[in-house]
């Protein structure tokens, strides 16, 4: 006869762990099992890759619209204030920071930093195993942009 075993094992609450996930992590999936959207259909992904991006490019023009308007008006009240004499520029200085600050990008933009080329290698690993949601999403978001 066989020897019973007392074994003891850990019960989970599956509610309480799916709570605990975040909904990105669970749709677009974090670990190896994969994400959720793969296991739709392909027009299922592509609505939802195109929903995502049609919300996310409408956000970005009208964002977009609202921080062309204030920084374009930022400027239009600094010149008013320069040329009615409120504000003196002094241009040479200016000019001085400007070129200052273009050679500490052309020393810095070299090479890409291990932070730049993890995240670059995490999207490129994303778009290829969701080739079809990255579509939708690129399709939705210039629609977005478009409306």
């Amino acid at each position: 006869m066989a020897e019973k075993k007392d074994e003891t094992f850990d019960v989970m609450d599956l509610a309480e762990y799916a709570k605990k996930q975040r909904w990105w992590n669970r749709v677009f999936g974090k670990n190896n099992s994969g994400p959720i959207a793969e296991k739709y259909s392909v027009a299922t992904q592509l609505a939802i890759g195109g929903v995502t991006g049609w919300c996310a490019g409408f956000l970005f023009q009208k964002v977009g619209k609202l921080a062309a308007s204030a920084v374009g008006g930022g400027f239009f009240l600094l010149q008013i204030a320069n040329h009615t004499g409120y504000i003196k520029v002094d241009w040479k200085r200016v000019e001085h920071d400007v070129n200052k600050a273009k050679k500490q990008l052309k020393l810095n933009t070299e090479k890409p930093t291990k932070e730049v080329r993890t995240k670059v290698d995490e999207v490129h690993t994303f778009v290829k195993k969701n080739i079809v949601l990255t579509g939708g999403f690129a399709g939705g978001f210039l629609l977005g942009l478009a409306s």
